[in-house]
């Protein structure tokens, strides 16, 4: 997180006290003093000034807490928080209107929406809102997903959703992400999931596509055993469980796999027949239209 030279985040020296103000919020005329979290490796506070009609405009919390009687404040006037100073500068920027820095982690974020839900600040809730939805941060679906669902954002949920088809649930590295996730969330997902696997599944096995087992050559009449095609069908399966996608399965899949080459390799075995088995052109135009119609997001 990097901010230019008018957005320095140096801290000034304020001899009263001796405290150390953030530059940004470090104006005598603000009459309220909010103190970080202790730095680890200082083991120093950093301060901040704000005017309490900020806070109140801007924080359910503070709003509240200024109602409460005096004798209930602080002894010594400061008001001792429990987030770090980055993530209660990016805060207070948002609250005062001050540019903020650019932001292309969730590691900042998510501390962030922590500081937001706790003191309820809809302003910059509303702000990370449209944050989330940068290309610097897209590139994480199941954070987003997460975040949009604790929220309640049903349009980048549902965006968010659609991204994770490039991923299988089951891999160990997407676990750590679906931990995190509230058991509506995390079923939804699935749901999405099984859904796309579940519906080729069922159309791989309706017409124009054979079924399975024995049937008889349209040409020659001679029996045939359409195996190639089923073990290309239980292939196709497992590849939506591993991509719900299914772009790889056209893109790659039914050109290259060894399933697919020998179903279009696959002929009548009757002397004099040798008719081809099956369609390479109309099979894929066929799986093409069925994944098109599959369901892409979650429903809201």
């Amino acid at each position: 997180m990097e901010l230019d030279g008018s957005q320095s985040t140096a801290l000034v020296e304020i001899n009263r006290g001796e405290r150390n103000y953030h530059s940004l919020f470090s104006s005598p005329d603000a009459e309220v003093i909010l103190a970080a979290k202790n730095d680890s490796v200082t083991s120093a506070s950093i301060y901040f000034r704000l005017h309490s009609h900020n806070l109140k405009t801007a924080s359910g919390f503070f709003r509240q807490m200024f109602m409460l009687p005096q004798n209930s404040h602080p002894d010594d006037g400061i008001f001792y928080l429990e987030e770090d100073a980055s993530t209660l500068e990016l805060l207070f920027r948002m609250i005062s209107g001050l540019p903020i820095p650019q932001i292309d982690s969730y590691d900042v974020i998510d501390p962030l929406l922590d500081a937001i839900e706790k003191y309820d600040t809809p302003g910059p809730l509303s702000v990370v809102r449209l944050l989330v939805m940068t290309p610097s941060l897209l590139g994480q679906p199941f954070r987003l997903y997460a975040i949009a669902c604790r929220f309640g954002w049903d349009a980048e949920a549902q965006y968010a959703s659609t991204q994770t088809l490039a991923f299988d649930l089951y891999d160990k590295e997407v676990r750590k992400y679906l931990s995190r996730l509230s058991s509506n969330a995390l079923l939804r997902l699935f749901d999405l999931h099984r859904a796309r696997r579940e519906g080729l599944r069922q159309r791989l096995n309706d017409p124009p596509f054979v079924s399975g087992g024995l049937a008889t050559c349209n040409n020659c009449g001679a029996v045939i055993d359409y195996h190639t095609w089923r073990e290309l069908k239980y292939k196709i399966i497992l590849e939506m469980d591993v991509r719900p996608l299914g772009d790889s399965i056209l893109d790659q899949g039914l050109s290259g796999w060894p399933e697919a080459l020998a179903c279009w390799q696959a002929k009548c075995a009757q002397a004099g027949c040798s008719r081809a088995l099956y369609d390479k052109t109309e099979t894929l135009r066929v799986i093409r239209e069925c994944i098109e119609t599959l369901p892409k997001c979650i429903t809201p």
